[in-house]
């Protein structure tokens, strides 16, 4: 075991038992390759809630979600909270532009994660064509997710909005080999509604509206779609 870490609690694992390299950046690598990145990297515990990044700070590390849910967001000149997304395992976060981290991440229940140095991964991945290509295509889809919740914030319903998130969330962790009849939702109401741009109060009363007409089935930490047929037709209106 390696000696703590500030802000987590730093543990060894090999890569070749990591559950999340499929889904990751690393699949692009070769064994030789996949040894020397594990060489790099700490296995890091944080709690729920507990920050994983801040918003301003010195980005000064990278970071592959290995277990567990991590909330991004901005916080913005009047304190209140824009949620930009929410990472899951294999998710490839902490990649600044600039010198600065962009945005905030914390953990929504207990998170693992593999931790790089951002210089010693760069300098690795100069030299791996493969992972940078891959972490081209993760980028890519980050875009294409920032651009759909564009999209989602605008000219959309509220039981749009709930819909598609529902739906998004679902087939989200349906590629992770996750599929459940009932999607777990291990985010709160409010963060959900910080992430659609609505009141709390909005997102509760749509899935109840949503539960009443028999759409959903509302479950302790997750939800039953019983009409996923009508939900996508929400979704896609």
């Amino acid at each position: 075991m390696r000696s703590p870490v500030a802000g987590g609690r730093s543990v060894a694992q090999p890569c070749a038992e990591c559950a999340v390299r499929p889904f990751a950046i690393c699949a692009a690598l070769e064994p030789a390759e996949m040894q020397q990145l594990e060489q790099l990297g700490h296995h890091v515990h944080f709690r729920p809630g507990q920050a994983v990044f801040a918003q301003d700070a010195a980005a000064g590390f990278c970071y592959i979600l290995l277990e567990g849910v991590v909330r991004l967001y901005k916080l913005l000149p009047d304190g209140r909270r824009q949620i930009v997304g929410f990472a899951l395992a294999g998710d490839f976060i902490g990649v600044a532009a600039g010198e600065r981290h962009g945005f905030s991440a914390d953990a929504v229940g207990p998170v693992v994660v593999c931790r790089f140095a951002r210089d010693l991964f760069t300098r690795f991945a100069a030299l791996k064509p493969n992972l940078l290509r891959r972490i081209n295509e993760f980028e890519a889809g980050e875009l294409n997710r920032a651009r759909d919740q564009m999209v989602l914030l605008g000219r959309r319903s509220a039981e749009e909005k709930v819909a598609v998130f529902l739906v998004c969330w679902r087939d989200r962790l349906a590629r992770l080999g996750q599929a459940a009849a009932a999607v777990p939702l291990p985010m709160g109401r409010l963060d959900i509604a910080d992430y659609l741009g609505l009141t709390v109060e909005t997102v509760s009363r749509t899935f109840t509206k949503l539960e009443r007409d028999g759409v959903i089935e509302i479950l302790p930490g997750r939800v039953r779609l019983l009409d996923a047929v009508r939900v996508e037709a929400i979704a896609a209106a």
